[in-house]
């Protein structure tokens, strides 16, 4: 058995540490300043979020997801310092990630529409919106679907991911609306008597907010009557009833100072050359 060289041993040693002792270290300052950066920037991100209103519980989410992210880069560079081999192990990652991104597809598109909706806020819970073929009002809105209540007490659960990107209405982002009407008469009424019932009814309810400035305008002489254009602003509290009882109103008035609403009608006219041309051809 051959004698143990120790000179060798300690000599081994000491290049192995003049190699890789520097990388070490620097390896474990990178990984106490990258820690101490992360925290800064996971800081500065829920301070925005918080001055942004977004919602409380998706703050720490959002901010424990990235911050596990980040401390994820930071490990894989600092082994890499070290002599580390971390392409196998990257490419695993990418791997994975891979296949649990195709087979959560959509999920991870709602779960994304989810975010941008907390974050950028096009519509809050109280709202009433058109999204989706649906008008409702917002009662919750959750990381993966929105859920929406319906004028008829139906709950409508729309998946975030085609929610936030297709076109979204917002009725409640200001706190006034503007009511249209469109009233047809016939062509026999008197248009200055029309207008003046139109503006006695409508711009004389104090609900309407502009009744100083009315917009009242013959917008079309269509097929079968003569169509008026009526705009007034009102509350968002006062819109439906303004809206409703308005057509009321109008159609009482009308009836009061007999003007006719009309309905679609054809009137057909046969003249009598033509109907003896086409009995002397039937005779044939």
């Amino acid at each position: 058995m051959e004698d143990f060289d120790l000179v060798g041993a300690l000599d081994s040693l000491k290049e192995l540490a003049i190699l890789y002792v520097p990388k070490l270290i620097l390896a474990i300052l990178t990984l106490i300043i990258g820690l101490w950066i992360i925290g800064k920037i996971i800081g500065g991100i829920k301070k925005a979020l918080t001055k942004r209103n977004v919602d409380p519980s998706l703050t720490p989410f959002l901010s424990g997801l990235l911050k596990a992210v980040f401390i994820v880069m930071l490990i894989i560079s600092v082994a890499g310092m070290v002599g580390i081999e971390t392409t196998s192990f990257i490419a695993v990652l990418g791997a994975a990630g891979l296949a649990i991104g195709l087979a959560l597809q959509g999920s991870l598109a709602n779960f994304a529409g989810g975010i941008l909706i907390l974050i950028l806020k096009p519509f809050k819970v109280g709202d009433v919106i058109e999204a989706q073929g649906v008008i409702a009002s917002v009662t919750e809105i959750q990381i993966f679907h929105t859920v929406l209540m319906s004028y008829d007490k139906k709950t409508i659960i729309l998946p975030n991911g085609p929610l936030y990107n297709d076109k979204i209405i917002n009725y409640s982002t200001e706190p006034n609306r503007t009511v249209e009407w469109i009233f047809g008469v016939s062509y026999d009424d008197d248009i200055d008597q029309v207008k003046k019932v139109i503006q006695e009814v409508v711009f004389t309810d104090e609900r309407i907010l502009d009744r100083d400035t009315p917009y009242l305008k013959l917008a079309e002489m269509a097929d079968s009557s003569v169509n008026f254009k009526v705009r007034g602003l009102v509350s968002q509290a006062d819109f439906w009833d303004v809206y409703f009882d308005k057509m009321e109103a109008i159609k009482k008035a009308f009836d009061a100072n007999g003007i006719s609403i009309p309905y679609p009608q054809v009137d057909a006219h046969i003249h009598a050359d033509n109907a003896n041309t086409q009995n002397a051809v039937n005779s044939k």
